[in-house]
Parts: C-alpha cells; structure tokens; sequence
C-alpha cells in the first residue's frame, strides 16, 4: 500500500487512496465491533489518514461502515463501504488497535507495515474463557450479595451464571442468533435460580432469581451509545441503543417465561 508517492493525476491518486481507505474501512469496521465508541474511531483513521495527506470522514450505519477518503492536493476521493464486524466486546483488541494508530501517526510504523500489523492484532487470541467465566461467576454472585441476596442465594446465582454462560459460549460458537442465545440463557439461568423458591434453598430466592441474569444485561453497548450521542454521532448511538434495548427484551422475555412456566407469578419481585 503506497500511500507517500505524491501525484497530481488524478488516476494515480485513486489508485493510492483505494488500498488506503479499503484499510481505513476494515480497521474502523473492526474497532466498531470490538466496542469503540464512535469518537474513538473518528480519531484513530483521521490522524492515520493524516500521514497520507488524506482526509476520511465515516458514517456509521447499525451495519454497515461508509468511509470516504480524500486526498488534500487534488480533492480526489474515494469511498468504500464494509459490513461492522460482528465480535465480542475486547477493550484488548481495542486499545492495541489504538496503539496501532498512534504509531502510524508518529511515524513509528508506516501504512505499508500496518496492514500487516493490524492482521496480527485481529489474530490475538481472546482470554481464557474458563478464567473469563470464573470472572462473570463471581461478578454475579456479588450483585446478588450486593442486593441484599444471603450466601446460599450467592451460590445459586453462581451456578446459575455458570451454567448460562457456557450455553452462551456454545451457542455463539455454533453461530445462533445473539437474540436468541440471550434469551435461551436467560431463561435457563432463572429457571436454575428459580430452585431457591422450589426447594427453599435461600430465605432471599427473590434476590437469586433477579440477579442471576445481570451478566447478560448489555452495558457497554448503553454506554457507547450516550457516548456517541453526546459526541454527535446520532445514527451510530440509535442504532446502538436498540440493540442493546432488544437484548434487554430478550433477557425479560426469558425471566417472564421462568416466573410463568415455574407458575412463580411476581411475588417478592
């Protein structure tokens, strides 16, 4: 990707920009699927865009990704339009992504060795998840303690949360639907924590039974979406908040569907 040879044909510039913006587009594509926020983005390809005397300007869509790069001697552009890459949320790849950026801007590394680069970096092997499910476990039993929830209430939250996330895991990894998996491990993990009413496991089930679906509830998508709306990014914060206002329906439907097929009703929640 040769992006320092200075030209004013207008042919030779769009052959410059395409390799260009076509890497500016897969590494924003990846930064929105990884959990950036929309800023975020915008500054990471504008100061990369910057080392090519180009300028880049993005919309970002609920799918899709269009970016548009300009050069700033002859006004040439170029435009390319990518699908968001679809991953977990990984504030690791996130910020080697970041650095990534930083080092093409001070020149540490050029756009020629980034792509490259930036192949390794989406080839960074995720966290254990055993260890990350350890995690979650625990994060969860403490919600439950934090609400009030009495130690045997924690334990079944625990095995709640553990059960639902490995299901969360093997399902994603069969390729279902997120909708569809969060609503199944919603389900399945109230129905475990619903055995604090069947057996009475806990003297605070109603604590069990609301707490041990927390580790589904999408916080970082809400978050990234009053981020994007305060920064000015409209579409990208809406269609940010209805994903993760559909995940949170997924997650009561599942609830909903407990207290009824465990004929709990809304008592003591």
């Amino acid at each position: 990707m040769n992006v320092t040879t200075a030209t004013t044909d207008p042919a030779l510039v769009e052959q410059r920009l395409r390799p260009l913006c076509r890497f500016l587009a897969r590494y924003a594509s990846a930064m929105l699927g990884c959990g950036a926020t929309g800023e975020r983005i915008v500054k990471n390809i504008r100061r990369m865009a910057a080392v090519a005397d180009a300028t880049v300007d993005i919309i970002i869509l609920p799918a899709h990704i269009d970016v548009s790069v300009t050069d700033y001697q002859t006004g040439c552009t170029c435009q390319l339009s990518r699908p968001i890459d679809l991953m977990p949320v990984s504030y690791n790849l996130n910020t080697l992504l970041s650095k990534l950026s930083w080092k093409v801007a001070e020149r540490k590394v050029s756009l020629e060795d980034a792509c490259p680069m930036f192949d390794r970096i989406m080839r960074t092997k995720p966290l254990n998840k055993w260890k990350v499910m350890g995690v979650v476990t625990l994060a969860n039993a403490s919600f439950c303690r934090l609400f009030g929830g009495d130690p045997a209430a924690m334990l079944i939250v625990a095995a709640a949360t553990c059960l639902g996330y490995t299901i969360k895991k093997l399902m994603l990894e069969g390729r279902n639907g997120l909708l569809f998996t969060v609503l199944v491990c919603a389900f399945i993990s109230a129905v475990t924590a619903s055995g604090g009413y069947l057996f009475s496991l806990t003297t605070t089930p109603d604590v069990a039974l609301g707490t041990s679906v927390l580790y589904l509830i999408p916080g970082i998508p809400y978050i990234n979406s009053v981020n994007d709306l305060i920064t000015g990014h409209y579409l990208c914060a809406v269609g940010r908040f209805l994903h993760a206002a559909m995940i949170t329906a997924c997650i009561a439907l599942g609830l909903t569907a407990t207290l009824l097929i465990m004929n709990l009703g809304m008592v003591g929640l």
